[in-house]
C-alpha cells in the first residue's frame, strides 16, 4: 500500500512539475481567457484525452521526457475523474517510457504496482494480460530472466483464456528470446515454429518481421 501511494505522489509531482513549467504561458493568457464567459474558457481547457494524445504525439517524434510528463498529467486527471481504465492505459504508456529510457525500476514499479492493480480491480482480463506483457519486456531489458519467463508465461495463460492469438503469439516469441539468451537454441527454434504454425492458421501478419528476426538470432548465435 506504501508503494502505490508513493507511486501516485510521484506521478502528482511530475503532473505538478509541468503545470510549473507552462505557468508562464498561462499568465499570458490570463488576460485574454477573461473576456470570456466561463462556458468558453472552461471548453478551451485541454480534456485528460487531450493530453493523452498530446503525450502520444510527443512519444511518436522522440520526445521522450515531455511525453512522460504529459501521460502522467493524463493518468492523474483519468484517475480523479474515476476513469479507470483509461487511468490504468496512461500507466502502462507511462511504464514503457520508462522503460524506452533504460529506467527499469520505475518501469517495473509503475506496471507492477500501480497498473496491475487497477486492472486487477476492474476485473479486466485484458488490461492484466496487457500489463504481464509490459512487465516480461521490463524484466527482459534488465536481464531478469526467470521474472521475464513468469510473466510472459501468465500472458500466454490470460490470451488463450480470453482467446487472444496475437497476444498469446507475442508470448510465445517473447519466451523464445529469453531461451535464446540461455544459448536453448533448440527449444527457442521449437517455440519459433509454433508461434509461426499458430499464425499462419490464425491468417495473423503482424509478427512477420520478429520470426524473420528470431530465426536469425538463433542462427547466429548457434
Amino acid at each position: 500500500m506504501t508503494k502505490v501511494c508513493c507511486l501516485l505522489i510521484s506521478i502528482f509531482f511530475t503532473v505538478n512539475s509541468f503545470a510549473q513549467n507552462s505557468s508562464s504561458t498561462s499568465q499570458n493568457t490570463q488576460s485574454v481567457e477573461s473576456n470570456l464567459p466561463l462556458s468558453e474558457v472552461e471548453n478551451q481547457k485541454p480534456t485528460a484525452d487531450d493530453i493523452f494524445i498530446d503525450a502520444e504525439r510527443n512519444e511518436r517524434s522522440g520526445n521522450l521526457n515531455e511525453a512522460l510528463t504529459l501521460f502522467g498529467k493524463a493518468a492523474f486527471a483519468f484517475n480523479s475523474d474515476k476513469k479507470l481504465g483509461k487511468y490504468a492505459s496512461a500507466l502502462l504508456r507511462m511504464s514503457n517510457i520508462h522503460l524506452m529510457l533504460n529506467r527499469y525500476t520505475e518501469a517495473e514499479q509503475v506496471a507492477l504496482n500501480v497498473a496491475l492493480k487497477v486492472y486487477a480491480r476492474m476485473g479486466s482480463k485484458v488490461g492484466q494480460m496487457a500489463t504481464y506483457s509490459q512487465l516480461a519486456k521490463v524484466y527482459f531489458a534488465a536481464n531478469k530472466l526467470p521474472q521475464s519467463m513468469w510473466f510472459y508465461t501468465q500472458q500466454g495463460i490470460l490470451a488463450n483464456l480470453i482467446n487472444n492469438k496475437a497476444s498469446y503469439i507475442d508470448s510465445v516469441l517473447g519466451i523464445a528470446a529469453i531461451k535464446i539468451k540461455k544459448k536453448q537454441f533448440y527449444l527457442a527454434a521449437k517455440d519459433l515454429s509454433r508461434a509461426e504454425i499458430l499464425a499462419k492458421n490464425s491468417k495473423i501478419i503482424q509478427f512477420e518481421q520478429q520470426f524473420k528476426n528470431t530465426r536469425l538470432a538463433i542462427s547466429e548465435r548457434k
